[in-house]
């Protein structure tokens, strides 16, 4: 077992090393989101979840130094919002409402999913697209239906929905450190 989870974990981080590329990519598209004043958006769904609200939370707070705190929030955090939209207008729009209501042009959404398949995530790149709010997407498998709605994408090829998070979360901090070049410590 421990074996088998360490060879799964290599794989995922193996797909990460290589795309390099595409990687600082993404840290161009959130560095120059938040250096223009914009906010980053997250959502996902289960474990994927918690990687959203890890990154806002790297974001708003700290990663490794005291710097100024960044503009993020998980579209996952409050949970009234999540069960008020769920319970009035169902799952699927849990995250598209918040988004609509709080998102503008010039941000960006950072979308964590294993597979890319969820209605509710599908539903607020659709948002996204209308109020021309920049996409991230970090996936997994072959990325699912929503590949194709992203503005930038990192896949991590593979089935084991445990690996491909655990190089999403190396990515995030990956992310998190390379925004805390540009900002200006605090002491």
């Amino acid at each position: 077992m421990i074996d088998l989870r360490l060879s799964e974990s290599r794989k995922a981080i193996d797909a990460l090393a290589a795309q390099k590329a595409r990687v600082n990519t993404a840290i161009e598209l959130l560095t120059n989101t938040l250096k223009a004043g914009g906010t980053v958006f997250t959502c996902g769904n289960g474990g994927s979840a918690a990687e959203a609200l890890h990154l806002a939370e790297e974001l708003t707070g700290r990663y490794k130094i005291n710097r100024a705190a960044l503009r993020a929030i998980s579209l996952c955090a409050d949970p009234t919002a999540l069960t008020c939209i769920a319970n009035d207008f169902g799952f699927e729009q849990v995250f598209a409402r918040q988004l609509e209501a709080l998102g503008r042009a010039g941000d960006l959404l950072v979308v964590f999913s294993t597979s890319g398949k969820s209605p509710n995530l599908l539903r607020v790149l659709e948002v996204a697209k209308r109020l021309n709010i920049s996409t991230l997407g970090l996936l997994g498998r072959d990325g699912g239906p929503a590949l194709a709605h992203f503005t930038h994408a990192l896949v991590i090829d593979g089935v084991d929905s445990a690996a491909i998070q655990e190089a999403h979360q190396m990515i995030m901090h990956i992310l998190c450190e390379a925004c805390e070049h540009f900002s200006a410590p605090v002491r």
